[in-house]
């Protein structure tokens, strides 16, 4: 198994870089095709987020159920190849209409974190389950930061280079699934596919339904809303507070994204072995309230640097919470599992800006009632501690 598992790691590494790769493009593609100012790029960059995200929140229960009963080869390949001619789409898009279309594909074929993450629930032993839902999150730790940095060397060579190397990433991605990636869905846990539960409201409610998976779903979206924090206003905050240039948000960014990795890759095995998931899921919560706590009023930039792989450590809560959840979840309901929370995640990503950033707006103004830039860190900080309580009244049962 362990070709089709580098695989998988490799498949959603794509998946990120993809995201990322053409973020630096991005703003100049779109005054490029669209023709107006800065300003106007930037609303439309943001309405082509919105809508990979949105996609990503109505497709990964799809893909997920699609997975319990097609196969998560079928999904994955398939997802692949349809990513591949959407990246050539987008690099000869010659109109913004075209470029949205291919976000909305792209937010599509992107959702296969779900089945990605239910193959690992099938290849796992019970108590390797977190280990390896962690590399799962390394791997797209590692994409996120390699993806800008290699979007903007290759913006060297103009705005559309990014989407061909996005393509052909794919493509070879595609061509060795192909090759290696066998099927581990069987007769005894396939799933018939049913539109019904094939929505997030649907598969919602049948995850919902199983013991002790209710709270444990608040949990893991309360924490989604908290840590987005981080993406939605770290920029603006800052630019705000610190006076830092975008050489040095970047570092800072490429600093996280490197600890969240390394956390969720080599971190996460002996702390589940030695703590249990349990505690593993506290300390993970109890570092990312300190930090919240912190960062809500911190002036001092190099502190903040400080503070950054202190941050990261609270990345052990996902894949603890993951294992939690896949063990108390038959085996074939783990790629329904899989999207509900692929959808949680994708509708924190589409939540958690539109919430932080206006808290930021209010508290950072000239005539604010109380200047305080840090505040969305307290309404994380808020939402952290309610995930805490539920997690601490929580105790989903094993099938």
């Amino acid at each position: 198994m362990r070709l089709p598992f580098l695989f998988v790691l490799c498949t959603v590494m794509i998946d990120a870089m993809g995201i990322g790769l053409v973020l630096p493009i991005m703003p100049e593609l779109i005054v490029e095709v669209q023709g107006g100012s800065l300003a106007n790029a930037a609303i439309w960059g943001g309405v082509l987020s919105t809508a990979f995200a949105t996609m990503q929140f109505l497709f990964g229960p799809v893909l997920g159920n699609l997975s319990d009963a097609y196969g998560r080869r079928t999904v994955l390949l398939v997802s692949l190849f349809v990513m591949a001619l959407d990246y050539v789409v987008m690099a000869i898009a010659g109109s913004i209409w075209l470029l949205l279309i291919g976000r909305i594909v792209g937010g599509i074929t992107a959702a296969t974190h779900s089945t990605a993450a239910a193959f690992m629930a099938d290849v796992s032993k019970p108590h390797e389950k977190a280990a390896n839902f962690g590399l799962l999150g390394a791997a797209f730790g590692v994409g996120f930061v390699l993806g800008p940095l290699l979007g903007g060397l290759l913006s060297e060579f103009g705005t559309r280079a990014p989407f061909w190397a996005a393509a052909g990433l794919s493509a070879l991605g595609f061509i060795a699934g192909c090759l290696v990636m066998p099927e581990t869905v069987t007769d005894k846990t396939r799933r018939a596919f049913n539109w019904r539960r094939a929505n997030p409201a649907g598969s919602l409610k049948a995850i919902a339904a199983l013991p002790g998976i209710r709270p444990m779903l608040w949990v893991y979206f309360l924490y989604s809303v908290s840590i987005y924090v981080y993406p939605a206003i770290w920029s603006y905050f800052t630019v705000e507070r610190f006076g830092w240039s975008p050489q040095i948000i970047g570092f800072s960014l490429g600093i996280y994204g490197i600890g969240m990795a390394a956390v969720q890759g080599g971190l996460i095995r002996p702390a589940t072995r030695y703590l249990g998931e349990r505690v593993t899921i506290f300390a993970g919560m109890g570092f990312e309230i300190i930090s919240f706590a912190l960062l809500a009023f911190l002036t001092s930039g190099k502190i903040a640097l400080m503070l950054i792989p202190i941050t990261a450590l609270g990345a052990v809560v996902t894949p603890a919470l993951q294992a939690m959840m896949s063990r108390a979840t038959p085996d074939s309901q783990q790629g329904e599992l899989q999207g509900v929370l692929a959808a949680l995640h994708a509708l924190s990503m589409i939540l958690s800006p539109l919430v932080m950033t206006s808290v930021f707006a209010q508290f950072a103004r000239e005539n604010a009632p109380v200047y305080l830039p840090g505040a969305p860190f307290l309404l994380a900080l808020g939402l952290m501690l309610v995930g805490f309580v539920l997690f601490l009244r929580s105790r989903p049962a094993e099938v």
